[in-house]
């Protein structure tokens, strides 16, 4: 098949594709007004934090299938691509432990003010006195709000720190899941108020969707503690970020931020962010999933999709209940466009 690649891809990976005889456009420097030129005969899309917006998916003539090689499918337009019959997928659980692991560093980091230190060893100040002042993580209650794997691998962590993990009951989830949950030794609590008002710690882990944006907003804050660690590595668009600065001005809170609703979209670029410059803000360029590791078994795991998909099976897809017709991807797109070319 015909693949444009259009963000980073491991060489080791890049290569299996092409000895498996698929057409490979990689161009990680691909931005999304460059997307629809490129895209021009393409059946796969493969893309990290690339923009895709409906018209990109409305220009493209033989595009069959978008993978998201991460979780989040945020950047792409699932609406359009679903009006147009084109499969929507992403790579779950694969980078989870990496960003699971960004968030306790943030905690930690946080805790001992480790960036502060660091700062000022720099500069050549040392300040033992003021940086000898730490609570410390044993003991903590910490919140867990998302227990997908991300979630799930983050309470791991804090669980093995010797914390108390809290987590939001819910009637839904899986067996699996709650037997997970149980080994860890989470405890749940009612609803999000009930957490906010019983732990020290929150950390998001959740999609960005109509229902999740802006869920840390005053209501909720003005039930957390005082003094409350809030860490965000999943979509900046979960928090109000101006309720969130009023409270961290009011209330002492601190966060570790992996991800800002303003950011780039781009690799480089320059973040103008209030929040992202607060001085209670320990904050990283949005590199959760960026590890070799992670990057390295997300990228297997797209070879296997497009192996599969190749052979008339769709792996991740998230859009299929949405008016996608996962069985008819193993033919050419609808005569409105111009057919496939792999």
């Amino acid at each position: 098949m015909r693949i444009l690649l259009a963000d980073a891809f491991p060489a080791t990976y890049l290569a299996e594709l092409a000895e498996r005889g698929h057409d490979c456009d990689y161009r990680p420097e691909t931005t999304t007004d460059q997307l629809a030129d490129r895209l021009t005969g393409r059946a796969v899309l493969v893309v990290r934090s690339t923009e895709v917006p409906a018209s990109v998916l409305e220009a493209a003539d033989a595009l069959r299938m978008v993978i998201r090689a991460g979780s989040g499918t945020n950047t792409i337009d699932r609406e359009a691509a679903s009006r147009l019959g084109i499969c929507v997928c992403n790579v779950p659980g694969r980078n989870a432990i990496a960003v699971a692991e960004l968030a306790f560093g943030l905690l930690l980091a946080l805790d001992r003010n480790i960036c502060d230190n660091v700062t000022d060893l720099r500069a050549g100040h040392w300040d033992k006195k003021r940086y000898s002042r730490a609570r410390g993580i044993l003991g903590r209650r910490i919140g867990v709000i998302g227990l997908g794997r991300i979630g799930l691998a983050f309470a791991e962590r804090a669980a093995a720190f010797g914390t108390e993990v809290y987590a939001v009951a819910k009637p839904d989830r899986s067996p699996r899941t709650l037997e997970r949950a149980r080994t860890i030794g989470v405890r749940f609590v009612e609803d999000l108020t009930a957490l906010a008002q019983t732990c020290d710690v929150l950390s998001l882990h959740l999609p960005a969707t109509d229902t999740t944006r802006h869920l840390v907003d005053a209501d909720l804050l003005a039930h957390v503690r005082p003094g409350t660690i809030l860490i965000n590595t999943s979509r900046g668009e979960l928090i109000d970020e101006d309720a969130l600065i009023e409270a961290m001005e009011s209330k002492g809170i601190r966060a570790g931020l992996d991800v800002f609703a303003d950011e780039p979209a781009t690799g480089t670029g320059t973040i103008g962010s209030r929040l992202a410059k607060h001085p209670g803000v320990y904050g990283t360029h949005h590199i959760g999933a960026s590890t070799e590791q992670a990057q390295q078994s997300v990228a297997a795991e797209v070879v296997r999709m497009v192996e599969a998909f190749e052979s008339g099976t769709v792996l991740h897809c998230v859009n299929c209940n949405q008016g996608v017709n996962c069985d008819q991807m193993r033919s050419p797109r609808p005569a409105t466009h111009s057919g496939d070319h792999s």
